[in-house]
């Protein structure tokens, strides 16, 4: 069995990772908003179970999950342990005695509870001791009616409320000035503000190892030159080079024998990587964690096309779509100062061509527009089950490579 569900990011405060919402379907055909909520929640505790599991999707943290009344009254919730999974409640259901003692049985097993869309009712007030977050349509919600609830709250500072559908920086801010502890939305992965600005000296270093790299033959002279001027990139490629998940069976204690132990494709994606995650230190790390998720997938999926494209190329297309908010900077701007080569910049670019499909793709994926992403799916004409096995695998990659290179 697959695992069809797509992660949404929760951030704190401080833009930090909290959560993931896991937005499952029981398969990528059964995807249509009438789907059966009690079906699609059983398969996603199923999937948990016998298939992959819970922290394996979400990197070790917790995961938002929907529940009917008829799956928490048949226990779902408690086969899934009290700090992999956070009980959200949806919106239709109903307030009532049975959901009442189900929250107050989960409260006492450790269990955080989550009331998904909330509309105010008095008669939520019985559940307040028991829940510990409120989600916010931030679209469908005005600011008069979320100062209603949070005067209906304000005796329990247990719980914290959550934005979702945050979509700019705009509202953002406005949910931060709402006093709202987490936000969940895609506002991060846009830039706060398009401005021309000059690469800072490593920046400069990491674009000159781009350009390097992307010659059909490496210069491991100018190319070991470059890293030799920068103790910190040094460190980075050497701890890369040595890092568990290339299972060395020697330790690598040179520049040059890194760069050669390595090869090429390799060295190509630490290299993109490294510059991702040097270009802006004040970024959120997930917007990090979700270029390197793009840059997986796109090379997973390259070799599936019947056009089979250079899958070195096609990583460094994925990492650098999301390049403009790393660097709160036109895309146009960015690439217009970095050295690459025209399979990599026009698809970004234009919106143009393979690449830019299946960029456009993985966007679908990623907000769990489904019905759409299965159009392009077929319009590419890759297999489905394929193309979701590559979205998970990327998503597992992304989340080791972002835990090495801390």
């Amino acid at each position: 069995m697959y695992f069809y569900a797509a992660r949404q990011p929760i951030l704190d405060k401080n833009k930090a990772l909290f959560a993931y919402e896991l937005l499952f379907r029981d398969s990528i055909d059964n995807i249509f908003p009438d789907i059966d909520g009690d079906e699609a929640t059983t398969k996603m505790v199923e999937a948990s179970q016998f298939n992959m599991g819970i922290n394996e999707f979400t990197g070790n943290k917790p995961a938002f999950i929907n529940f009917t009344l008829e799956t928490l009254s048949q226990g779902y919730a408690t086969m899934l342990t009290n700090e992999e999974v956070v009980v959200e409640i949806l919106e239709t259901v109903k307030p009532g005695k049975k959901l009442l003692a189900i929250c107050k049985e989960l409260n006492d097993k450790g269990y955080t509870i989550a009331l998904d869309d909330y509309e105010h009712q008095s008669v939520w007030g019985h559940f307040y001791p028991f829940i510990q977050i409120i989600k916010i349509d931030f679209q469908q919600t005005t600011v008069d009616e979320i100062k209603v609830i949070k005067k209906a709250i304000e005796s329990y500072p247990h719980i914290k409320l959550l934005a979702e559908k945050v979509e700019t920086h705009e509202e953002y801010n406005q949910a931060v000035a709402l006093d709202f502890d987490y936000f969940q939305g895609f506002f991060f992965s846009k830039p706060e503000m398009v401005k021309a600005k000059n690469l800072s000296p490593s920046q400069i270093a990491m674009a000159e190892l781009l350009y390097e790299t992307s010659k059909p033959d490496l210069d491991l002279t100018s190319i070991t030159a470059v890293f030799e001027r920068d103790v910190s990139l040094s460190y980075k490629l050497l701890r890369y080079a040595n890092s568990p998940i290339f299972r060395r069976r020697s330790e690598i204690s040179t520049i040059k024998q890194a760069l050669v132990i390595l090869g090429s494709a390799e060295l190509k994606k630490f290299i993109a990587l490294m510059f991702a995650t040097t270009a802006n230190p004040d970024k959120p790390s997930e917007l990090i964690t979700m270029s390197m998720a793009r840059a997986k997938f796109c090379e997973l999926v390259a070799p599936l096309m019947k056009t089979q494209g250079d899958t070195s190329m096609a990583f460094l297309t994925g990492l650098l779509s999301m390049i403009d908010a790393i660097l709160d900077e036109s895309l146009e701007s960015v690439l217009a100062k970095l050295p690459l080569a025209k399979e990599v910049t026009e698809p970004l670019l234009t919106g143009k061509g393979t690449m830019a499909a299946i960029i456009k793709q993985l966007e679908l994926i990623e907000h769990a527009e489904w019905d759409k992403a299965m159009l392009v799916m077929e319009k590419l004409q890759l297999d489905k089950e394929k193309t979701v096995e590559c979205y998970n695998q990327a998503l597992a990659w992304a989340d080791e490579q972002a835990s090495q290179m801390t």
